[in-house]
């Protein structure tokens, strides 16, 4: 692993690019600790540009030779009020102690930059090898719940399992959760988890009660599998789509664009559908989240308007009425909705027929 040209004996890959190296994939996210105070470290590196520093944290980013590096000191973090953030502690604190205020063991690897020595204080490197996700200590999701939907990530991406014990403390968590937590993190894991787009793993957050970290309802998974839908129509927001089936999901910091897909797919459900006319002005303008979303309620009608409706539309203009003598009025759109029942059943109607229906329609 050579990903920057810098060496130190106190330098260290930390977290997920080393777990990736070992389980031989590229890494999106490269964690670099220094055990000690790297702010000052960073001071003392030959060409290298102090771009940000984090105080409260011991964080510092530097530019050197045109790359930019985030750079962390070894820290000890507690969690005073458990489902928050934790305070910040003992920076330049032993690398043992930095990783063991982690959360998987498969997580919690160094690499030296120096030597390229791997430092495995908790048995992650054999728990890679057997696909096991473990806990560092009993408290983890007391501490942090947010890590039972990580766990849920990790298990979709790389196939790996909760071990037995790590399982019951899950378990023992769902059944007297805490909710007064950081709703904000626990989004950030959801967005992460389900913009993976695994059914798989919608599967398993409902069956193993993990959707009850956003609020105590009742919910059972849908029959219809939304997976290949997304995959096919490629809507934008993807985890939305799946955490937005839940009966309630206020306690979550939605944007306007995320509340209004929930809100759109609630308001589809009970309209009627009796016709192509009816399907395309339910559907005419909503996100095409929400139109996936009521996949799980009516299958059929989904995928009957994206492959044939959605991309039918009529050409006339209120300015072609105007031209064969009609003056504007409310009439307009009773006129456009005519053409359109007729463009429904023969989509291959030229403009100059709709005005020839908008004719006959008067």
């Amino acid at each position: 692993m050579s990903i920057i040209n810098l060496k130190d004996k106190n330098l260290y890959y930390i977290g997920g690019v080393v777990r990736d190296e070992l389980l031989d994939r590229k890494s999106f996210d490269i964690d670099i600790t220094y055990v000690g105070n790297a702010i000052e470290f960073a001071k003392t590196i030959p060409d290298a540009e102090i771009i940000q520093i984090n105080e409260p944290f011991g964080t510092v980013r530097i530019k050197l030779a045109g790359q930019e590096i985030d750079i962390a000191s070894t820290r000890c973090e507690t969690y005073p009020q458990k489902g928050h953030l934790p305070v910040v502690g003992d920076i330049g604190c032993s690398l043992k102690e930095d990783i063991l205020r982690r959360d998987f063991t498969i997580n919690a690897l160094a690499k030296s930059t120096l030597t390229g020595e791997i430092i495995d204080y908790t048995g992650g490197i054999d728990d890679i090898k057997t696909k096991t996700l473990k806990v560092l200590h009993d408290n983890s999701f007391i501490d942090d719940p947010t890590r039972i939907v990580r766990g849920l990530k990790f298990s979709v991406r790389f196939g790996f399992e909760f071990d037995e014990h790590t399982k019951k403390l899950q378990d023992n968590y769902l059944s007297n959760i805490n909710y007064d937590m950081s709703y904000k993190r626990l989004k950030k894991e959801l967005v992460e988890t389900f913009n993976l787009n695994s059914w798989t793993a919608f599967e398993k957050f409902v069956n193993e009660g993990i959707y009850k970290l956003i609020a105590p309802c009742n919910f059972t998974l849908p029959e219809v599998n939304i997976e290949n839908l997304i995959t096919k129509y490629k809507p934008e927001i993807l985890w939305i789509i799946y955490v937005g089936l839940l009966p309630d999901i206020s306690n979550l910091p939605l944007t306007k664009q995320e509340k209004k897909i929930v809100d759109d797919f609630h308001s589809l459900i009970g309209k009627s559908t009796n016709s192509d006319f009816e399907i395309y002005k339910n559907f005419e303008g909503v996100n095409l989240e929400s139109i996936i979303m009521f996949a799980t309620v009516n299958p059929e009608i989904v995928k009957h308007y994206l492959d044939n409706l959605r991309n039918i539309k009529i050409e006339i203009t209120g300015k072609d009425l105007q031209e064969i003598g009609i003056p504007p009025s409310s009439k307009y759109s009773e006129i456009f909705d005519y053409v359109l029942k007729e463009k429904l059943k023969n989509p291959a109607l030229t403009k100059a027929q709709e005005i020839e229906i908008a004719k006959k329609y008067l």
